[in-house]
């Protein structure tokens, strides 16, 4: 009997130890958030794993427009450019990669690129997001003299390169939630 005390006091105890799946206050299991990029990042954060698998095959599927190309290549540089995207967003998987080859393409100095990733609820510990107001994703702001221009949100009008070649270039755009 002396020997059942002790494991029965250590069977009890670790019965409060079990990892229990995480319960809401309607004991509703809560799902783990998969693995996400969260604040400032930069391209090559997307090219390591898990990002990747469909960072990568995207980037190199997407063949911009040669004309807009032209265009943007004129007069990207004489921007600052944040860009706001969640790596668990479709729109941002589907545009962000289009986004980075437009920028590759055409020789932006990517050291006037801020890219921030945000959680679900298009936030980030750091509060980048409240400075924008933030509402969908991806969203890229196009600064000239300190000054935001433009925006480009969550989906293209045209196409992504010809939207941003409206933007630089100073012609009418508008995205689809302005007003």
């Amino acid at each position: 009997m002396t020997k059942l005390i002790p494991f029965m006091v250590a069977v009890l105890l670790g019965c409060g130890t079990i990892n229990t799946p995480k319960q809401n206050e309607n004991n509703q299991e809560v799902s783990t958030q998969q693995s996400m990029l969260l604040g400032k990042f930069e391209k090559a954060d997307l090219l390591q794993q898990p990002y990747a698998a469909w960072f990568e095959p995207r980037y190199e599927k997407y063949e911009p427009k040669a004309e807009a190309m032209e265009t943007i290549k004129d007069h990207i540089n004489d921007y600052d450019i944040t860009i706001f995207m969640g790596t668990w967003c479709g729109d941002s998987k589907r545009e962000t990669p289009r986004f980075f080859k437009i920028l590759d393409a055409t020789g932006y100095n990517l050291d006037k690129l801020t890219a921030v990733a945000v959680d679900y609820s298009k936030s980030t510990p750091e509060k980048y997001e409240e400075k924008v107001n933030l509402n969908r994703v991806p969203t890229i702001i196009f600064y000239k003299n300190g000054q935001e221009v433009n925006r480009f949100v969550e989906f293209a009008q045209e196409s992504l390169e010809e939207d941003i070649a409206k933007i630089v270039s100073g012609k009418d755009y508008k995205n689809s939630y302005a007003e």
